[in-house]
């Protein structure tokens, strides 16, 4: 039987906001059409792809650059976003977490 590690309140919360971010089916789809592009894409772009409107993009890529899902670097009037490998490696250790199984570890 394996013992029992409380999960911290911070971590609850960090990886609430996460699951939060991800409960949308537009921002799942913004995640994987950056994804897909390798690059940053001006939220232009974004909206020439996706099939939603340039506000609900803005509005989506927001909550995702809050949760840390996608990083925003603003030149100029545009703002590019594109995808926060990093933390989306470490998102699988929430799950563990939760689970409280060994993960490797990490912050997003």
């Amino acid at each position: 039987m394996n013992e029992t590690t409380p999960l911290g309140a911070e971590d609850a919360r960090s990886f609430a906001g996460w699951f939060k971010a991800l409960a949308d089916p537009t921002r799942i789809q913004l995640l994987h059409l950056l994804a897909c592009a390798d690059r940053p894409m001006s939220v232009g772009e974004v909206v020439e792809r996706a099939a939603v409107g340039q506000s609900t993009v803005s509005h989506h890529l927001k909550i995702l650059a809050e949760a840390r899902f996608v990083l925003a670097d603003r030149q100029g009037t545009s703002t590019f976003y594109e995808v926060n490998r990093n933390c989306l490696t470490v998102f699988p250790d929430a799950v563990r977490a939760i689970l409280n199984q060994k993960g490797t570890g990490g912050e997003c």
